[in-house]
């Protein structure tokens, strides 16, 4: 653990979401392969992320490194309205967060469902009135509707339909946590300076250098039809996604930027499936334990690898 970089708070930033596939438990895999100057400097010139999720890597490093410059891209358009309401309202979003707690909490289940059901439909109603590129304070109740669902729906998922309506049922938790106030500000501290933009990843390639670190965490390819979840938001991120992303990776490896990705090791299902090993045949490919499980069978459960791939 390094010396917090954040004089102003205490505590280290940490994700504002919950989110499917978040890497909290994979930081220290991901932090022991940096660049050797990195670590010994603990400065990094330019940080780019260009899916940024929940963003767990980006905050540590915001809390942990010297990071000059920093990018954050996301084809979700509104996990991209709550990054840059926290940005730049964080006291505005707390205040009706804290509004719609003290509703909320009193309420027995079913009219906590009922009072649910219907802050969703208020945003599912709501999907095309937003200019997503230009922010405004009408981004506030959007981005409170978006943390109070993501933490007290099913499983805290952030899921869309193809209409990019959000789909997911209420959760049963009795004493759900909606927001962290403090957090949410130190966040707000960590994107003071950063670029947020809402597009594909190929966006973020026009700004990087041979100064920059990339961190690629994309949705990662299904290790079986049954499990396959890559409705972050409307828009799928099939094989042929993740071709395009190689061509990507491999042409920032040539212009000299440093880059490590994760995804799924198809290998934990067949193990004569080459697909990534094909892909990132120039690069180094370790492979790590994950904290996740496969097989609806609680009793045949397992960990599964999952790959990093890095140029460097």
């Amino acid at each position: 653990m390094r010396k917090k970089i954040f004089k102003e708070f205490d505590i280290e930033v940490k994700p504002f979401l919950k989110w499917a596939g978040g890497k909290s438990k994979l930081i220290n895999d991901i932090e022991d392969r940096f660049p050797e100057n990195i670590k010994e400097t603990g400065r990094i010139e330019k940080y780019f992320e260009p899916f940024i999720g929940g963003g767990a890597l980006f905050f540590y490093l915001m809390s942990n490194y010297d990071v000059k410059e920093s990018f954050i891209y996301d084809i979700n358009s509104e996990l991209i309205v709550v990054y840059k309401t926290i940005q730049n309202n964080p006291k505005q979003l707390i205040n009706l967060l804290n509004e719609i707690k003290d509703e909320f909490i009193p309420k027995e289940h079913d009219e906590r469902k009922e009072f649910y059901l219907d802050i969703r439909k208020s945003f599912n109603e709501n999907l095309f009135n937003f200019d997503f590129e230009n922010y405004s304070s009408d981004f506030i109740e959007r981005a409170a509707q978006i943390i109070f669902m993501n933490k007290t729906c099913f499983n805290g998922l952030f899921r869309v339909n193809k209409k990019g309506e959000f789909n997911v049922p209420f959760g049963k938790y009795k004493n759900p946590k909606i927001f962290d106030a403090d957090n949410l500000m130190a966040a707000s501290f960590a994107l003071k300076n950063t670029k947020i933009v809402q597009g594909s990843f190929l966006e973020s390639e026009k700004l990087i250098d041979e100064n920059s670190l990339v961190y690629l965490d994309p949705p990662y390819r299904p290790l079986s039809k049954s499990s396959s979840f890559t409705s972050y938001s409307k828009f799928d991120f099939n094989d042929d996604d993740q071709i395009e992303l190689a061509e990507y990776y491999k042409r920032i490896s040539k212009i000299g930027a440093k880059a490590i990705l994760s995804n799924s090791d198809p290998k934990n299902t067949d193990e004569n499936d080459n697909f990534f090993d094909d892909l990132y045949c120039d690069f180094t490919i370790d492979r790590i334990q994950a904290p996740r499980m496969i097989s609806c069978n609680g009793n045949e459960r397992k960990p599964v690898n999952e790959i990093l791939v890095r140029n460097f």
